[in-house]
């Protein structure tokens, strides 16, 4: 069934695409602002004289640093996107782009999430992600299987009831 198999891998793979592109797009953005913007605008700024008073020469410093430490950051979700997408979640477990379906053993309330990652939650449309409490505590089950979430004010007994995972291809 190998066209199943792509099917499902679609909403992962694309997710991760995008995640590649969105991030890609601000490397692209703050790499031109770190080598062209920047060094102009401190340029500028010594040619109007002493520097020990100068507001628009701090302000470029202190935006080269800030663009400096948040091109690290990128590049670095970037290389865990990499990594993510060569993480492969056994068939029949809850993973990146799961779409999961619980019960509260308690209330007896069904609730379905689906499994995305943080800069794509959409909190309004189900989405959880797997670095969230309930995320940890999905990851890696299978239906039938009950979940123990505790939170800071309550704990909640959940038991996976439906589980429409993403295969990995062959």
């Amino acid at each position: 069934m190998p066209g199943i198999v792509s099917f499902y891998c679609q909403p992962t793979i694309a997710m991760i695409r995008e995640m590649r592109a969105k991030l890609g797009k601000e490397i692209e953005d703050l790499s031109h602002e770190l080598t062209v913007t920047l060094p102009q605008a401190i340029a500028t700024a010594v040619a109007m004289g002493d520097l020990r008073e100068n507001s628009e020469y701090k302000a470029a410093l202190e935006r080269q640093q800030f663009v400096q430490a948040r091109l690290g950051q990128l590049h670095q979700r970037l290389n865990q996107l990499h990594q993510l997408s060569a993480i492969e979640t056994p068939a029949g477990e809850v993973g990146l782009g799961s779409t999961v379906t619980v019960i509260d053993v308690k209330t007896k309330e069904k609730e379905v999430f689906v499994l995305v990652l943080g800069e794509m939650a959409e909190v309004d449309e189900g989405h959880i992600t797997l670095a969230s409490p309930l995320g940890r505590a999905l990851k890696g089950r299978k239906v039938g299987d009950q979940v123990e979430l505790i939170l800071p004010t309550m704990r909640r007994q959940l038991k996976v009831v439906g589980l429409e995972a993403v295969a990995k291809e062959a």
